[in-house]
């Protein structure tokens, strides 16, 4: 030790300085083997997945916690005083690493006001997905749509940091009404017998989401205690428009965020199979008509 202490002196190099790395790496290997034994003892007892998943990084972030300052605590008695100590990190941090701080403030805001929550199904600017991971300055998404038509998962993984809930607008599928209003248009010639093909649609509307009326009702008074959401009319309805190529009745019925492609299929499918059996309904689509000048009807004068 005393040729140690020599050569340090012979070096500049303060003899106080590799007693404090040590305390510094005693204390992160303790704080390290702590992490790894709740760890284990977590997966052993806990069985839930999302419960696991909650204790997991609470005693992540709080091991962080715990290993910044084992590592800090043994450097902080050579600064004159705390406040000395946090005015230099901060300044440092402030210029060097002014993302990050964004991210870790916006990891703080996510916990604390939960725009979205693990699980969630969001929208953030251009990325939607699950919402598969929070940790410190960045979450994680499951991506929804993009190429992939109605919402359904592409199978990419994204990594957005935290500090962007602050840039742009955050749109949750899942808290709040839990709901979605999704539309279906059936475009029918004018030919048709639009009425009875309404009655049709309304019928099928009501067998595929009538069922949802009730819970969306208890579901909105839940919701209108935190949002001011009002809603007259939750049952499915058909609206009726006309187009230029023939009449419009647009479906409106509610659904749960993941079973839009779904249960438009199932409606789709009712649809196609229903109208086959009424030769006085018939889908309109794009056509041409050519009108001959050699057609009398055409130089009959007019009456």
């Amino acid at each position: 030790m005393d040729l140690l202490n020599q050569l340090n002196l012979n070096l500049g190099i303060d003899p106080e300085i590799p007693n404090k790395l040590i305390a510094s790496a005693i204390g992160l290997i303790l704080v390290l083997s702590l992490r790894w034994l709740a760890l284990r003892v977590l997966n052993r007892r806990v069985k839930d997945p999302r419960i696991l998943y909650g204790w997991r990084k609470w005693v992540g972030y709080i091991s962080f916690g715990f290993s910044i300052f084992s590592v800090g605590r043994p450097w902080v008695p050579e600064l004159q005083n705390i406040s000395t100590f946090l005015g230099i990190v901060t300044a440092g941090l402030a210029v060097a690493l002014k993302e990050p701080i964004v991210d870790l403030v916006g990891w703080a805001f996510i916990l604390s006001r939960q725009p979205f929550q693990v699980g969630d199904r969001i929208q953030l600017g251009p990325h939607a997905g699950d919402v598969i991971d929070i940790r410190i300055f960045q979450f994680t998404l499951m991506e929804v749509g993009n190429w992939v038509a109605a919402d359904q998962s592409t199978g990419r993984v994204i990594h957005v940091p935290n500090g962007k809930v602050f840039q742009d607008t955050v749109a949750n599928y899942s808290q709040g009404f839990q709901y979605l209003w999704h539309e279906i248009p059936v475009l029918l010639t004018f030919e048709s017998d639009w009425e009875q093909a309404k009655q049709i649609l309304l019928k099928l509307a009501n067998c595929h989401a009538e069922h949802l009326s009730d819970a969306a009702q208890s579901r909105l008074r839940a919701a209108a205690q935190k949002y001011m959401i009002v809603y007259s009319k939750l049952t499915p309805i058909v609206y009726t428009s006309v187009q230029e190529s023939g009449v419009l009745l647009t479906i409106r019925y509610l659904c749960e965020p993941r079973q839009r492609r779904t249960t438009e299929q199932s409606i789709w499918e009712d649809i196609l199979r229903t109208f086959a059996q009424h030769d006085n309904i018939a889908f309109a689509y794009p056509t041409q008509r050519f009108v001959s000048s050699s057609d009398p009807h055409l130089n009959r004068p007019p009456q």
